[in-house]
């Protein structure tokens, strides 16, 4: 024990040094290494040399060569390796600066498990932030997840830890092995940083490399601006990438991203939507939470494949002019042992204070948006996905949670902010920071808030003082709407306000039109299953709902399986019932969500002025004894669409005011056979007249279908 201090070996041997790198490796002539099952240990450089046992695993000696390799003995052979303890700092002290600062805009470059070479040597760095832990190890397979062996060097102030392990590369699974300020170990964590992850229940990272992928979607990018925009046609497909298909000859597994890079491109592609909206594909531990409760914030889900497999998902979508949106989930976290909660032994990520720190609502903890690091690596994750992966957008979570600290809380399990009220400050700033980031590092991009309260500003810039968001889902839309079509039709002329409220507010945000899957989960059935009537009556009002949703001002957005009037509600493990299309009527729904689609993006009044105020006015919005609604949709230079709803299941032969005289025509009828209905209509056009009639000074008689929705464009 005189080759090295006994409490020093000791603490070493235990896993309790506090800097292991001032021991280990080379130090002025001598080696001291710990190789816990060696029985024998040589250095192997100009000149090899034993090294000599002193106890648990360690072994001192002495050597003048700074590059070396070791060469271990035991009983079950010979073994030859790096040394990780000769190896210096990969961190520079810039990323240092920036991560202390909580500035670091691309942290996951310097976070993480990266394959680099590193001093003439290949193998992967690990780094991570644990400001309070006394010793943190990177364990895996390599090292029979042995926290002794590969402890890491602390860089200083910055809480960062970090170290080179030779010999690594792309596969390997590993966690880090963490002992808090109070001595004691915790669970094994996965890399909040972490590129992949094991197939569920396991639940290691696993080192993957970034930048694999080679793009050819430039003509895309260079596009994406003049596409994603607010007078531009926008029409989302919601897709939940495990329950689209399954492949029922492989044991019903679900797709993987090269099978939805053809499939799911193709379908979106011929069904004329121009996005697709994935669900979190974020790693989560629980597929019951479809995403929305992610453990690897920075790593694609490996249920579908590798995350070069995920880009080139991305790629394909770009090539056939599909842009895509991904759910994002920084509101919340989930409390899984391997996970963020008290990840170095404290409350790092999230409060200590549960009226601060826990929704009660999913059982899940709040990120602490004012500590500068935490913010930072959600930040970073935000330009993560639209940098490494090429999304064109990111539509957040439950921003109303993030809003607000008495979200969901009875009055004395919440904590005011400083100036005594119920904003939620440091969210506030953050998702404003996400939102100026974000438009100023991915140009083109957008980015969707799902927020339900009357927020103001949530779809204004952050110079304007909004929280800086692209878009809004239009929440009050959506309930007042499903509301009034659910109703029996001899009961809507008291409810006719349901449909006419949203244009007193519709130019209040940038609002998208969301039928999503929280409206066909949790008991609420389907959208079909929402109607009322027969059968015949069923499909006739969905169909009218979906033409008056196209036709009405917002972006569009339609859950998957909604698009063919999926009969049952919406479940996770299975897929959807595409057999439904072998019947007519089904068919016929999926034709005319089509139509719209392609009607939508080929009229430019249909879309110009969606957020505009000038795209929209009311032709007859009151009469509400007939149930029947008259707009027209405008666009500066361009023709008008009139849009006639007959919401009741009685034939309307009727004059209604148009903009303009002469002929028009019937760009789309829902009471069309082509989609299931009974063909009655005007014949395909019909005249206007100069009569005045409802604010305008040219009128046409004209027959609306009963639970129809009718089209009509100037020729």
């Amino acid at each position: 024990m005189d080759l090295i201090d006994r409490n020093e070996a000791l603490a070493l041997a235990q896993g309790r040094h506090e800097d292991p790198f001032a021991v280990l490796g080379w130090h002025e002539g001598r080696i001291v290494a710990l190789i816990p099952d060696a029985e024998r240990l040589w250095v192997v450089a100009e000149k090899e040399v034993e090294l000599t046992p002193v106890s648990n695993g360690i072994f001192v000696g002495n050597t003048k060569s700074k590059v070396y390799r070791l060469r271990a003995q035991n009983a079950h052979g010979t073994w030859e390796f790096e040394d990780p303890y000769r190896f210096g700092p990969v961190l520079g002290e810039i990323d240092e600066y920036l991560i202390g600062e909580g500035t670091h805009r691309r942290l996951w470059q310097a976070l993480g498990a990266h394959v680099i070479t590193h001093e003439g040597c290949e193998g992967v760095h690990f780094s991570v932030w644990a400001p309070s832990a006394r010793r943190v190890s990177v364990v895996g397979g390599f090292n029979n997840w042995d926290g002794r062996r590969n402890q890491m060097r602390r860089r200083g102030a910055t809480g960062v830890w970090e170290i080179f392990l030779p010999g690594l590369s792309v596969g390997e699974a590993y966690k880090y092995e963490i002992v808090g300020p109070d001595g004691s170990v915790q669970p094994l964590k996965a890399d909040p940083l972490g590129f992949g992850a094991e197939h569920a229940p396991q639940t290691a990272s696993v080192v993957r490399q970034l930048g694999v992928h080679g793009w050819a979607d430039e003509g895309w990018m260079t596009r994406r601006e003049a596409t994603q925009n607010i007078h531009q046609p926008i029409s989302i497909y919601e897709v939940h990438l495990g329950s689209w298909r399954r492949v029922w000859g492989e044991g019903g597994r679900p797709l993987s991203y090269f099978d939805l890079a053809s499939q799911l491109i193709d379908y979106v592609t011929d069904m004329g939507f121009t996005h697709i909206e994935l669900l979190p594909i974020s790693e989560h531990p629980f597929d019951g939470s479809w995403g929305y409760q992610p453990i690897g914030l920075y790593a694609p889900t490996i249920r579908h494949g590798r995350p070069e497999e995920f880009a080139a998902l991305i790629d394909a979508a770009h090539q056939r002019g599909i842009g895509v949106i991904l759910d994002w989930v920084p509101g919340h976290f989930p409390t899984d042992d391997h996970g963020l909660r008290r990840f170095d032994g404290t409350a790092l990520y999230e409060h200590e204070d549960p009226k601060e720190g826990f929704h009660r609502d999913w059982n899940t903890l709040i990120y602490n948006y004012g500590r500068r690091e935490v913010s930072n690596y959600l930040l970073a994750n935000a330009l993560f996905w639209l940098e490494e992966y090429h999304l064109d957008g990111l539509r957040v979570d439950a921003v109303a949670s993030m809003l607000y600290r008495d979200y969901s809380r009875p009055q004395g399990e919440w904590v005011p902010n400083q100036f005594g009220g119920r904003e939620n400050l440091e969210a506030i700033e953050f998702l404003k920071a996400m939102n100026a980031q974000a438009y100023g590092g991915a140009p083109g991009i957008i980015t969707v808030a799902e927020e339900s309260t009357a927020f103001p500003g949530v779809s204004r810039p952050v110079h304007e003082g909004g929280l800086g968001f692209g878009f809004k889902w239009n929440m009050g839309w959506m309930n007042d709407t499903l509301r009034y079509f659910s109703r029996d039709p001899i009961h809507r002329r008291f409810h006719h306000n349901e449909l006419t409220f949203a244009s007193s507010y519709v130019y209040s945000e940038n609002f998208i039109l969301p039928i999503s899957h929280d409206e066909v989960v949790h008991g609420k059935g389907s959208m079909l299953g929402k109607m009322p009537g027969n059968d015949v009556e069923k499909f006739a009002n969905l169909r009218a709902f979906y033409a008056f949703q196209w036709a009405h001002p917002g972006k569009k957005l339609l859950f998957m399986g909604q698009e063919f009037a999926q009969g049952r509600e919406w479940a996770h493990a299975g897929e959807l019932d595409w057999g439904l299309l072998d019947h007519p009527a089904h068919a016929g729904v999926q034709r005319l969500v089509k139509d719209l689609n392609h009607l939508y993006r080929a009229h430019k009044a249909l879309h110009w002025g969606d957020c505009d105020p000038e795209g929209f006015s009311w032709i007859e919005p009151d009469d509400a004894d007939r149930s029947v609604f008259v707009f027209q949709r405008c666009a500066p230079g361009e023709a008008p669409v009139v849009v006639a709803a007959n919401l009741t299941p009685i034939e309307r032969q009727m004059r209604i005011g148009l903009p303009q005289g002469g002929a028009w025509t019937e760009i789309l009828n829902t009471d069309s056979a082509h989609y299931g209905g009974a063909n009655r209509g005007n014949l395909g056009a019909l005249g206007a007249q100069a009569q005045p009639w409802s604010r305008c000074d040219y009128s046409a008689e004209v027959y609306l279908p009963p639970l129809a929705v009718v089209m009509l464009a100037p020729l």
